[in-house]
């Protein structure tokens, strides 16, 4: 994984969401519903909920929109029972795929799934067929006009937990085991503004290739996915062309 840049992949999905930024505020503030109402309102004592308030501030979501959703999961004024469901398969071209879902109709979840895949020349697989192709990973992305001194920046990283810390053309990544992803974003917090992607993803371990035409199609299905309102995230190990 080290050398490789994260960053095009990143950037597309930002480009996508950005998009349709409505629905994504709903699919963090669903995540911090649940999280709120698994382990409680304080993200100090609740790190599934603390990471999703970060990725809601990374994604631009208004406090007022986060903090009606930790008080709706904490207060219990949902009545909905979302389960977790990790779906995986192969889309256009044999690229790995991992649908996290969080769903009250598993039902109707697979089915869309299932659905999406299969009209865009995919199929959906078994658990575990390519979810080994992936590593779960803290990711921290900046602008460089949001790091003063890269040096400083690569050693405070390091000292806290990264892994890997990279100064690519237009960014700068850090990647880091999920266990230290809070506290490197904390001492991060404590020199920089806001970085423009906090969040615990997954990374795949090597990447294939596409042209233009197989990232259109590759593309068409992630957004398909992402569309359906049970899908969280969508993982992929394709590299896209420009």
């Amino acid at each position: 994984m080290a050398g490789h840049s994260k960053w095009k992949n990143i950037q597309h999905r930002k480009g996508a969401q950005d998009a349709k930024r409505g629905k994504i505020f709903t699919k963090i503030a669903k995540e911090i519903t649940v999280a709120a109402k698994l382990g409680g309102e304080d993200p100090d004592a609740n790190p599934r909920l603390r990471a999703a308030i970060i990725k809601g501030r990374a994604a631009s979501m208004p406090k007022d929109n986060i903090e009606r959703a930790v008080k709706k999961g904490a207060g219990g004024t949902d009545g909905s029972e979302y389960l977790e469901k990790t779906y995986e398969g192969y889309g256009p071209s044999g690229v790995a795929i991992v649908v996290e879902c969080l769903t009250d109709n598993v039902n109707r979840t697979v089915g869309e799934v299932r659905h999406a895949f299969s009209r865009s020349g995919g199929n959906l697989g078994t658990d575990g067929s390519v979810s080994w192709m992936f590593h779960k990973k803290g990711n921290i992305v900046y602008t460089p006009d949001k790091v003063t001194n890269f040096d400083h920046f690569f050693e405070l990283a390091l000292e806290n937990g990264a892994e890997d810390v990279q100064d690519e053309d237009e960014v700068y990544e850090i990647v880091c085991q999920p266990e230290v992803f809070l506290e490197l974003k904390d001492a991060l917090d404590t020199k920089y503004e806001d970085p423009d992607v906090a969040e615990i993803t997954r990374i795949p371990e090597n990447y294939v290739e596409l042209d233009s035409d197989k990232s259109t199609s590759l593309n068409k299905l992630i957004d398909w996915l992402e569309d359906l309102d049970d899908v969280q995230n969508v993982y992929h190990n394709a590299e896209l062309a420009d």
